[in-house]
């Protein structure tokens, strides 16, 4: 289903795990990059996989060890029916114990689900023992379906009823079709974003089973990580497009007010919801300053 060529088609890991979650579910994981290089992890966002970071992971994985993994029912993690920010943590936190090291820190990116899962689990042991610095990409803590400008009408009622029913669809997507390209382009990237990016998009949210992402739909509409967002106390920046729909940069806005240790917004004029992959070397290169300054060990430490 994946891109076959070009910066959007996912690496072949170095070696694959599974990592076996608090209830008991299992999650694909990959590593790539040299083994005793600084880590980072990646955690996608609803409706994706580990193809997402494809461009991240191509860049990072010459000096870093790049650890990413499938989200419950999403790319090769088996679906489950526990749905929940809870899950989310645990999951998060069964990936960190098994591919960390006791104490070692780690980088730690999320897209929008994925930045939602690093909320979650902000006051979880293993998160606070294992994270040295977080990038929040395109994400939100409360109010998602509230603040959605995906249907364009005056926010209200209405408006949010729609949302909800639009988001919460359980008709399949179907087959990758010009159709669903300009659909998927409208409701989640920029205006200008490269045809090659839509299709990598496309191919990847469509490969989502219609049963994942109508469940998880269910807990987006309800989410409520305000309290997640507090104990998040570790240094985190924030990166956000000025033309998401999904998140608009209010959110951006508001957890960069609530953050213990945010170290700034970065907005990005143009661009959309899938902000990894409509600016991969920027999101790149903010990890790598984080990895710099907050888990590199220094000569002499």
């Amino acid at each position: 289903m994946h891109v076959a060529s070009g910066p959007y088609a996912p690496p072949v890991p170095v070696r694959e795990l599974t990592a076996v979650s608090a209830d008991g579910a299992r999650l694909h994981v990959e590593i790539h990059g040299p083994d005793k290089a600084p880590a980072v992890v990646l955690a996608h966002g609803w409706t994706c996989s580990t193809a997402f970071w494809a461009a991240q992971i191509r860049e990072l994985a010459t000096d870093h060890r790049v650890i990413a993994y499938d989200q419950r029912g999403h790319g090769r993690s088996p679906a489950s029916p526990a749905c929940s920010t809870d899950a989310l943590a645990d999951d998060l936190e069964a990936v960190l114990e098994a591919t960390l090291a006791p104490g070692e820190k780690a980088v730690i990116a999320g897209h929008s689900m994925g930045g939602m899962t690093v909320m979650a689990a902000a006051d979880r042991k293993r998160f606070r023992e294992h994270a040295a610095a977080v990038l929040l990409c395109s994400t939100g803590a409360s109010r998602l379906v509230a603040e959605s400008r995906v249907v364009p009408i005056r926010p209200g009622r209405l408006r949010t009823w729609l949302t909800k029913h639009i988001l919460g669809a359980r008709a399949p997507l179907g087959p990758v079709t010009p159709l669903a390209r300009r659909i998927l382009k409208y409701g989640t990237m920029g205006p200008g974003s490269a045809p090659h990016m839509v299709e990598a998009c496309a191919r990847i949210v469509h490969a989502c089973p219609r049963k994942v992402r109508y469940a998880w739909s269910h807990v987006l509409d309800l989410l409520d990580l305000d309290h997640g967002v507090r104990q998040l106390r570790v240094p985190t920046a924030i990166v956000v497009g000025t033309a998401d729909r999904m998140t608009p940069p209010v959110h951006a806005r508001s957890l960069a007010a609530a953050l213990p240790d945010c170290l700034g917004v970065t907005e990005l004029p143009g661009l959309g919801h899938m902000t990894p992959v409509e600016a991969p070397e920027l999101v790149t290169g903010k990890i790598r300053e984080l990895v710099v300054t907050y888990a590199t060990i220094k000569e002499g430490a």
